[in-house]
């Protein structure tokens, strides 16, 4: 089941009670910070009047409490398959308030920030508005559950014979198509031809892009979201 991932590094994966506690700067004319817990509060809340239900949810805060980072994982799903919103906020100007929604959807402490698309970046001017902003942002959300489900619907479906898959591997990592570390071909190689979970048992499209997310997890925060961001990205490019 393909969820968000948080990468907290040095930093606690904390709830959204120890978020609560984390005290907020002063207004100034320009700059009006949000505390971290509103925004969750008001991101969960804006959810569930369109009926989508939060599973899962975690959180980091950098030490001075002025970043957090968070990722939250979906009711809204298909089997084996469940959607994630990262959001990301800063009290000190050095992070707009963003979220990102996906698949694959990858947060970390250093400012990776990633998923199949980004409904929202604001800043926090004197006119920003949570409310709106969020209920924009869920909107897009929404809208695109759609065309996600059809993708992953249509990579279940599409059945590879183990030569294409071969040789997909090698492009991606002998001809260097794909932004990953060469080392993982036989891990990828592994995953694929003797998959963890039965779900992934089929020769499809959908098993083979399971099979190159678990082997990223294998890597450091940083080549990790490269490689997960290229990888929608290499697949589609792919010929029928």
């Amino acid at each position: 089941m393909s969820t968000g991932t948080l990468v907290a590094g040095p930093l606690s994966k904390i709830g959204r009670m120890e978020l609560a506690q984390i005290p907020v700067p002063q207004a100034t004319a320009t700059h009006r910070p949000v505390p971290h817990h509103e925004i969750v509060e008001a991101l969960v809340e804006t959810l569930s009047f369109r009926h989508i239900a939060v599973v899962n949810e975690e959180y980091a805060a950098s030490n001075d409490g002025m970043k957090m980072f968070g990722v939250l994982d979906l009711e809204t799903q298909m089997e084996g398959c469940r959607f994630s919103i990262g959001i990301r906020n800063s009290h000190d100007k050095s992070l707009r308030l963003g979220l990102t929604a996906g698949i694959r959807v990858f947060v970390c402490s250093n400012m990776a920030f990633s998923g199949d698309f980004t409904p929202v970046l604001a800043k926090h001017s004197k006119s920003f508005n949570l409310i709106d902003t969020l209920a924009v942002g869920v909107d897009r959300i929404q809208r695109n559950f759609e065309p996600m489900q059809r993708q992953v619907e249509h990579w279940r479906q599409a059945q590879i014979t183990d030569e294409r898959a071969r040789l997909i591997f090698y492009a991606a990592f002998v001809d260097g198509k794909l932004d990953a570390p060469r080392s993982l071909l036989p891990e990828v190689h592994r995953l694929y031809f003797e998959p963890q979970y039965e779900e992934f048992s089929g020769r499809t499209m959908w098993s083979l892009s399971n099979a190159f997310t678990s082997a990223f997890k294998k890597l450091d925060p940083i080549p990790q979201f490269k490689a997960t961001a290229k990888l929608g990205e290499f697949l589609n490019q792919l010929p029928a």
